[in-house]
């Protein structure tokens, strides 16, 4: 009986050791076979986006197509080692395999190729959109993005920010049929993978349960939910001074049109008509870079240094040959800026039609942080060849901006002196008009694709929906109709291209977590705001620890390598923000706060 037992534990032993074997083996594979076709949709996908014509979307559909094909299959034979004893990196890349996917594509062949061809083809409509003006002074002149903000940042009238507003969103119109295809498509997909709808998918990869992850989202807005009703009732009270009574309700959401921004997720365009008074903040970053005459390369040069001076390795010089800085005159591109991790390795790009503004030296700056994440993380296996969860690579960059204080512009030669304090609530309000603002946006775009997914928000409302959300969510209104037979989700490049967004809200709380944690590691003691990790090679080695992790490791983990918490924590924002929130509640004593 003993030489029984003997023998049998000896066979189960070698089964299972055979069976760990074999998931080493398919581990290996995956890996090998990701990394080809991955580098192959990358390649296909950065001509698409750089030379948009009906080839290179059908060949970024084929490459994509590929890629989704191989992910859904490996994700699906990953399941087979659901019940085997694993090491916990072994354990944790059968957990990304199998949420590694943002689409999945049907069984089907011919559904698959016509999912990727939507796909392909939506975000070709967006980058190809023009507004082509209709008014006898205009007639024929064609407007794309780039001119339309710029129309947005410079005017003040409100009938030409109404017309070039409504112009953009035209270009929605043509993709409604295609994006409620798309839906069904993405859906079938994605419950052929185990998941309830897309939507469930996206939620899955957050290392919590997916209604845990809803909740979180909910626990984080809460907190900063108060700071952003102050910002609006300010900024309300401030428009309908300029603009009049009839145009902005003294009690209700704002006019869409009026905020400076397509989308209503960033305010700094109406900086001028909201800035406190007596609170100026002493300099013009975008006057300062116009007489320095900065070209595209110089405000890249300049985010490159910040990075350097952390102890960061230079970028590599196919960098400089390779990324896209301006938007060429002799075809069209995607301007959305974007950072490029081509081959896995050492072809890090971006891709950005850069205007010399203080804005776009901040955008630079992101954009450069993904890629400096990208490196950092290079010498991972590839399955841990990502951020921690997608929030952090969207907030290391903005991390890095947030130390774009006068005292950095000064050290960079950029400023002779910082100004005084007296000009504190007038930084705030500038950075209020870009983060804080923000916040509800980050939220409500994949709350609207979320339901969309689950079938709670029909086809027939996709449009009423967009708006019920913006004004839950945001406190913004069009002046406007508008109708089913307009389709103004797809007029943002996330919704055309598929993007998920719930990563820019935990961008936006994130980086003021990462940012106080750096700050008090270099030893600041000034106030938050006030605080610049520039040239601290402490604060870059605690950075590095964090971003060479990749996702090896839960993101709590990696949170907690930065920041010393598990947890994510709106209070840094808070505490960044107080000078300013106890500003504009002094301001709003009397006034309706709230839509």
């Amino acid at each position: 009986m003993g030489r029984k037992i003997f023998l049998l534990l000896a066979a189960t032993v070698a089964a299972f050791s055979q069976t760990r074997a074999e998931a080493d083996a398919f581990l290996k594979d995956a890996e090998a076979q990701l990394l080809k076709v991955g580098n192959a949709a990358q390649r296909a996908s950065w001509i698409q986006s750089t030379y948009i014509t009906e080839d290179t979307e059908a060949l970024t559909a084929d490459a994509n197509e590929a890629a989704i094909h191989v992910t859904k299959q490996l994700a699906r034979a990953a399941v087979r080692f659901d019940k085997v004893n694993l090491p916990p990196d072994m354990r944790r890349k059968m957990y990304l395999l199998k949420n590694a996917l943002t689409v999945a594509t049907p069984s089907n062949a011919k559904e698959s190729s016509e999912l990727t061809k939507l796909m392909s083809g939506m975000e070709g409509t967006y980058g190809r959109g023009k507004y082509c003006r209709d008014n006898p002074k205009d007639k024929g002149k064609c407007l794309d993005i780039s001119s339309i903000e710029n129309i947005l940042i410079e005017s003040r009238d409100p009938n030409e920010l109404l017309d070039v507003w409504k112009g953009w969103h035209t270009i929605g119109k043509p993709m409604r049929k295609d994006y409620q295809r798309f839906v069904e498509l993405s859906n079938k997909g994605a419950r052929e993978m185990g998941f309830a709808d897309s939507g469930a998918m996206w939620r899955a990869k957050y290392d919590m349960p997916p209604d845990d992850f809803a909740k979180e989202l909910d626990r984080l807005w809460e907190q900063v939910r108060p700071l952003y009703v102050s910002l609006h009732a300010y900024v309300r009270s401030r428009l309908r001074d300029k603009y009049g009574a009839d145009a902005v309700s003294a009690n209700g959401p704002i006019p869409a049109h009026l905020l400076g921004n397509l989308w209503q997720q960033n305010w700094e365009n109406v900086g001028d008509l909201v800035a406190p008074p007596n609170a100026a903040t002493g300099y013009d970053l975008t006057k300062i870079l116009k007489d320095r005459k900065f070209d595209e390369r110089e405000m890249v040069r300049y985010g490159e240094r910040f990075f350097t001076s952390l102890g960061f390795a230079s970028l590599p010089k196919t960098f400089w040959d390779r990324s896209l800085f301006q938007k060429p005159q002799d075809r069209e591109v995607v301007c959305h800026a974007s950072a490029w991790d081509v081959d896995n390795d050492q072809d890090l790009r971006i891709k950005m039609c850069i205007q010399i503004t203080a804005e776009e030296f901040a955008v630079v700056h992101h954009e450069l942080g993904h890629n400096f994440y990208q490196r950092a993380y290079k010498d991972q296996p590839m399955l841990f060849r990502d951020s921690a969860n997608d929030g952090f690579h969207e907030a290391v960059g903005d991390t890095i901006a947030l130390s774009v204080t006068p005292e950095y512009l000064v050290k960079i030669g950029l400023l002779d002196k910082a100004p005084n304090a007296s000009g504190d609530i007038g930084l705030l309000m500038n950075r209020a008009l870009e983060k804080v603002a923000f916040l509800p946006f980050g939220l409500m775009i994949d709350q609207w694709r979320w339901k969309v997914f689950s079938g709670e928000i029909k086809p027939t409302d996709y449009n009423k929906s967009w708006w019920d959300l913006k004004r839950k969510y945001q406190g913004v209104a069009p002046v406007t109709a508008r109708g089913e037979e307009d389709f103004d989700p797809a007029a943002k490049y996330h919704v055309a291209a598929n993007v998920p967004y719930t990563r820019y809200f935990l961008a936006h709380i994130l980086q003021f977590q990462f940012h106080r944690a750096l700050a008090r590691q270099s030893g600041c003691t000034a106030p938050l705001h006030r605080c610049s990790v520039y040239d601290n090679k402490e604060a870059g080695k605690r950075l590095n620890a964090m971003l060479e992790m990749g996702q090896s490791q839960p993101w709590q983990e990696a949170l907690f390598t930065l920041t010393g918490s598990r947890k994510m924590d709106a209070t840094a924002m808070l505490e960044y923000f107080a000078p300013l929130k106890a500003w504009l509640d002094e301001q709003n004593k009397g006034k309706a706060v709230g839509w």
